[in-house]
């Protein structure tokens, strides 16, 4: 077993400081970005986004990630009033997309000794020692309290090109994540998408430990089960509110964008 497993280990091993992104089959650049190669220890899609111009970060074209589709049927299925899971992770080698799972752990990837952490081992400080930002895997934290939170947004067009900030619309925020591997979001009574499927983006603003970059990545998507009946308005920049719930967007709102030369939210958000 051992044979088998250090050979692989020692290849992924460059990637593993890297960041993370919420991997599912209706992703875009699933398998890279060379045309009919099926990269199964692919990093692209976690590439952080930092002082870019909105047309490279936008929907993460800085890789030309959003210029290779997941297969037509291969779609994030939003169950109205239900839930969904995905696989969050530094690298597609360390989800069950690839190698058969094999490498596929509790948490986002291997820790810093290369071993796949357990239930309760990572982010715990021994009594009189300092905290530490957690950098194998890079989640941007200290210990699960602290972390930022993720979201899904949802755009109601079937063409990436379509999609706008203000028709991206957050539906589901995963409180204390990037964390584990396996993360589950909620679907409100979301309305059915058009014959065509809708486009949705995974979002992560971290929040300390490290540059202050951000994350945008886009699949394809379709609300299933019962879906509501009524549209999404249009989608308002949020405004940091904490203790003060009066000042606070009511509605609909678009992702944080945030840390880029062009396109990011105004300065009522610099608190984040």
């Amino acid at each position: 077993m051992k044979a088998h497993y250090y050979p692989l280990v020692c290849i992924l091993l460059p990637l593993i400081n890297a960041h993370v992104v919420a991997w599912h089959r209706g992703m875009y650049c699933l398998n890279g970005t060379t045309p009919g190669q099926d990269d199964q220890n692919n990093n692209l899609p976690v590439n952080p986004l930092y002082q870019l111009k909105k047309e490279d970060w936008w929907m993460h074209h800085v890789n030309k990630c959003d210029e290779f589709p997941p297969a037509p049927n291969d779609l994030l299925e939003l169950p109205a009033n239900g839930e969904f899971t995905v696989e969050i992770a530094v690298n597609r080698a360390f989800t069950t997309l690839s190698y058969d799972g094999r490498f596929a752990g509790t948490y986002t990837g291997p820790l810093k000794n290369g071993s796949m952490a357990a239930d309760g081992q990572l982010g715990v400080t021994e009594s009189g020692e300092q905290p530490q930002c957690i950098t194998d895997p890079n989640i941007h934290t200290e210990n699960k309290t602290m972390a930022a939170g993720s979201a899904f947004a949802i755009s109601y067009q079937s063409d990436i090109k379509d999609v706008t900030p203000e028709n991206l619309v957050v539906f589901s925020v995963a409180y204390h994540t990037p964390w584990r591997r396996l993360t589950t979001y909620q679907v409100p009574n979301l309305p059915i998408c058009p014959p065509d499927g809708c486009i949705c983006a995974w979002g992560w603003v971290p929040n300390g430990c490290g540059e202050p970059n951000m994350y945008m990545f886009p699949y394809r998507c379709v609300v299933t089960g019962i879906p509501g009946p009524a549209p999404l308005s249009i989608a308002q920049p949020a405004t940091w509110c904490e203790g003060q719930p009066e000042q606070c967007v009511q509605g609909a709102k678009q992702m944080i964008f945030w840390h880029q030369l062009e396109g990011t939210m105004s300065r009522s958000m610099e608190t984040i």
